[in-house]
């Protein structure tokens, strides 16, 4: 393949009329968007991954949340569980195998034709039809279905969703609210994407998402404090990433103490070596950047934080809105978390400008 690769004659543009080429741009913008969705569901499945084995579970015979449970499985694993098995679903599979990286036995694919994913089945990846069965078992769900396949997909499920279960949806048609509604649940995760008239030509339509997501250039691209690209997130996803994270330590029982000191030494972690000249101002999280300060003050050092409700964070303002806002020492810490998550450490002349406006809605 690698002797036609510059062979004109046989790339995909040749075939198009030359009165349509102002509509190949849409095939970027695709693979963008593939490529972005790809790195920040990855990227939040490492820090849940990461927060799972440095959070020491309370060992009870009755679970915060869910009532009576039996301990059957590892309790150190990330279940991952993806409801649709077509390109995004695939490609998200891929990507999660490979940069996560998550065990085969810990993935998980549902979708009505799993005769077509060979390709995992090969892998040790259990492929079936039965979306119930995978919600039970999974600690996050990614639904990658189409919007008019949901509802069908809601009704079955929603008895099956333990409230500790993270839903991470990519049905963009679906908002929020609705789907709130379909699954009677609120853990719940929705990134929103905004491209710009400008989208930058980085992409690569014809590069893998996972070889894509190893270069520095569009790594940063898809980084959430990142202007550049063209494709936007809304900065909301961003609070309701770690509402999820506190939520599924809410689940285990963890103190909230111990919550909190497990995430600020994740950002102040000694190996993010470019972040070394902020150590005269530490990143310490309290609980009064998550909670209302009256809250924060009556909540005893051995208490849980309470369980949050992910729809609402991702909607209205929240105490972490303005930390996120406020907090210059978190953004720059957080941009090469997400960078070193992949591999890629940024120099100071690397860094990229973070965007000081008011966060997308």
């Amino acid at each position: 393949m690698d002797l036609l690769e510059d062979l004109e004659t046989l790339k995909f543009e040749s075939g198009i009329h030359e009165e349509d080429h102002n509509w190949l741009y849409l095939l970027g913008r695709s693979h963008g968007l593939m490529i972005t969705a790809c790195a920040h569901a990855t990227f939040f499945c490492k820090l849940l991954r990461n927060l799972r084995k440095s959070v020491p579970e309370k060992r009870t015979s009755k679970c915060h949340l869910t009532g009576l449970c039996e301990e059957t499985q590892d309790d150190d694993a990330l279940n991952v569980g993806i409801i649709g098995g077509g390109h995004l679903g695939k490609q998200l599979a891929r990507t999660l195998l490979q940069l996560v990286p998550i065990p085969a036995e810990n993935l998980q694919i549902s979708t009505r034709r799993p005769e077509t994913l060979d390709e995992f089945k090969k892998l040790g990846i259990q492929c079936f039809y039965q979306n119930t069965s995978l919600v039970g078992w999974a600690n996050v769900v990614f639904l990658c279905c189409l919007p008019s396949q949901l509802p069908n997909i809601c009704v079955e499920i929603q008895t099956r969703l333990g409230k500790d279960c993270i839903v991470y949806s990519f049905v963009s048609a679906i908002p929020v609210p609705r789907l709130k509604l379909l699954l009677n649940h609120t853990n719940i995760l929705r990134p929103q994407y905004q491209c710009a008239e400008d989208l930058a030509h980085i992409w690569g339509a014809n590069k893998e998402i996972t070889a894509a997501l190893q270069d520095p250039v569009i790594l940063q691209a898809t980084c959430p404090y990142s202007p550049a690209g063209g494709i936007s997130l809304n900065i909301k996803w961003l609070e309701g990433m770690f509402y999820a994270l506190l939520n599924f330590c809410t689940a285990k029982d963890i103190p909230h103490s111990q919550v909190l000191q497990h995430l600020s030494e994740l950002f102040s972690s000694q190996h993010l070596e470019a972040c070394k000249k902020d150590e005269a101002a530490p990143l310490k999280f309290q609980a009064q950047d998550f909670v209302s300060k009256i809250y924060a003050k009556n909540l005893s050092q051995k208490r849980p934080f309470p369980l949050f409700d992910l729809t609402t964070v991702q909607l209205k303002e929240t105490p972490f809105s303005q930390y996120l806002s406020n907090s210059t020492t978190f953004q720059d810490r957080f941009i090469h978390l997400y960078c070193d998550s992949f591999g890629i450490s940024l120099t100071k002349e690397q860094e990229p400008e973070v965007s000081t406006g008011s966060p997308s809605q």
